[in-house]
């Protein structure tokens, strides 16, 4: 299927955003915008979020990837994933007014972007699902009872690990005093005021619309955000809700850096948007 990709600059807040729409010559009415995490622009980790937008073009999907206000080609300044709501109705704006077929959207957002996103779409009647990478749901005991049952488990069962302590090449004292400090993390009291993985859960618990999660299987912070799911009795009745759809890819890191992970990724993505 032929697509066209139309450079966009749309206004947000007196400064100007700058995306990038891939559109299919017989669009659906349902597309998905890229949410970017962390300190990404519009084309992402390996050029993902541009390989993304294109293939689901490819399968009739309207796809549109843009940068923050302070991001990539974008003006203004730069700002947390928790204060991006404005950016977004204003990237929706600008989709609908690119692809006039439009009718709804999907929002499509890795590590912080995905939580950006799942934070965002109860306050938009357009935003119909969420796909949700890796999603951010970070507190420091959550990381420290994370890396204690993930990375250090993993870590004595590896071949290397024991070479280096017993050829002297890693400093026994100061894992010993890293682990310690990560267990006092774990053990330390929770802040009064609402966590970013209780904020999430209230977005979610609000948003009426369908979420996929996809985690990579060796990413610490899908690890953690598996681990929220898995223990806290609130997140896992949420995710176990007909709506919800849950993918793992074994070995995958934090961005699916591999060609055949990139590709799973994108045909799950495609397979869900159309299947409903």
């Amino acid at each position: 299927m032929g697509i066209e990709e139309r450079a966009l600059s749309f206004p947000c807040g007196g400064d100007w955003l700058v995306g990038v729409a891939s559109l299919p010559a017989e669009p659906s009415s349902r597309g998905v915008l890229v949410v970017v995490g962390g300190s990404q622009y519009r084309a992402g980790s390996h050029r993902q979020f541009t390989l993304l937008a294109r293939a689901l073009a490819q399968d009739g999907i309207p796809a549109m990837r843009f940068d923050y206000r302070g991001m990539g080609d974008s003006e203004g300044e730069l700002r947390s994933f928790e204060t991006v709501d404005d950016d977004l109705r204003a990237a929706i704006d600008a989709f609908f007014a690119a692809a006039p077929g439009l009718r709804e959207v999907v929002l499509w957002g890795l590590c912080d972007g995905a939580s950006a996103a799942a934070l965002y779409a109860r306050s938009d009647r357009r935003v119909a699902g969420l796909v949700l990478l890796n999603p951010w749901v970070r507190t420091d005991d959550g990381l420290a009872r994370t890396t204690l049952r993930h990375y250090y488990r993993q870590r004595l069962g590896e071949s290397s690990f024991w070479r280096r302590l017993l050829s002297g090449r890693l400093d026994l004292v100061r894992s010993i005093k890293s682990a310690i400090g990560l267990v006092r993390a774990a053990l330390a009291p929770a802040s009064p005021a609402p966590a970013l993985p209780e904020r999430m859960h209230a977005a979610l618990a609000a948003f009426g619309g369908r979420v996929m999660v996809v985690i990579g299987g060796a990413d610490l912070t899908g690890r953690e955000f598996c681990d929220l799911a898995t223990t806290t009795p609130a997140w896992k009745k949420l995710l176990s809700g007909p709506r919800v759809t849950r993918h793992e890819l074994d070995g995958a890191d934090h961005t699916f850096s591999r060609r055949a992970w990139r590709d799973q990724v994108a045909a799950w993505t495609s397979a869900w948007v159309r299947s409903w």
